[in-house]
């Protein structure tokens, strides 16, 4: 798919989405001018148009697979995978977005207050400041310029309880995706690596930035802090390469962090600031 058909698609799928959630919330308080079945047109285009997009994605990756790039890891510290292309492959199931090769981390260390555990009934809630993730220093992947940078959205509070997480993904989630790509993402940075990669730091902390778009940095350097804006559950860095800057276009490119590789679910490893990390 060329990509102006992969914008196009896009463009015509988030509007048919905005039309079909408008569509639910007018049924409630006025009588549709339409027949009941009519209402259903839209709905069947959203899942038709994803469809057409998810198998030209796989066509693409089957007939011409693109080669891991090796950055460098973007934390240091103690940490573990969730949602790893190591395990799948689009690996948070869905190839839109670029995130195709996305993985999401959150810290686990070894010494101090430990990431609180999956709560079925209480607290339905917890603050950021609970998660060893929260804030910890988010680092750039490689030498790169920075092409976009906004810290402005709040840092919910977690949903990892099962009434949050049935908020999250009945009610949240729909309004965050009829939001775009901005919502979902939350708090973001997104560096051009050079050579048509762009790297994607999802879910920062709000107001944590030091980069704005245009800025150069060198592999290593502070970009913000992790944080729990978006479409997350808890504060996390969703990280992806990407073949370019735009989310609603971009094609997942697979990446291997140097000295680790890829981490697959639940996998720790160790970045030790300064040094060579080590799994």
């Amino acid at each position: 798919m060329s990509m102006g058909m992969r914008t196009f698609t896009a463009v015509l799928q988030r509007l048919l989405v905005l039309y079909v959630f408008v569509q639910v919330v007018a049924g409630f308080f006025v009588v549709l001018p339409y027949p009941y079945w009519a209402g259903w047109i839209p709905i069947v285009a959203v899942l038709a148009i994803g469809f057409a997009r998810r198998r030209a994605a796989r066509r693409e990756i089957v007939a011409d697979p693109p080669a891991p790039v090796e950055v460098e890891p973007p934390v240091t510290g103690r940490w573990s995978a969730l949602n790893s292309p190591a395990d799948k492959v689009p690996s948070h199931g869905t190839h839109s977005l670029g995130q195709t090769y996305a993985i999401d981390i959150v810290a686990v260390p070894e010494e101090g207050p430990a990431r609180p555990a999956f709560a079925w009934l209480w607290p339905v809630t917890r603050r950021n400041r609970a998660f060893p993730a929260f804030g910890a220093p988010l680092l750039a992947a490689g030498d790169a310029t920075v092409v976009h940078a906004e810290d402005g959205r709040r840092d919910h509070l977690s949903r990892n309880s099962l009434a949050a997480l049935l908020y999250f993904f009945l009610i949240e989630g729909i309004g965050r995706t009829v939001g775009g790509a901005r919502g979902i993402v939350g708090n973001h940075v997104v560096l051009d690596l050079g050579e048509g990669t762009y790297a994607l730091y999802a879910h920062v902390e709000r107001g944590s930035l030091t980069v704005r778009a245009g800025d150069e940095v060198v592999a290593g350097q502070r970009l913000g802090g992790c944080g729990n804006s978006g479409n997350s559950t808890e504060p996390h860095l969703h990280f992806q390469l990407m073949d370019g800057p735009d989310l609603n276009v971009a094609r997942g490119v697979p990446f291997s962090w140097r000295g680790i590789g890829v981490p697959g679910g639940g996998e720790t490893f160790t970045v030790r600031a300064g040094a060579v990390p080590v799994p």
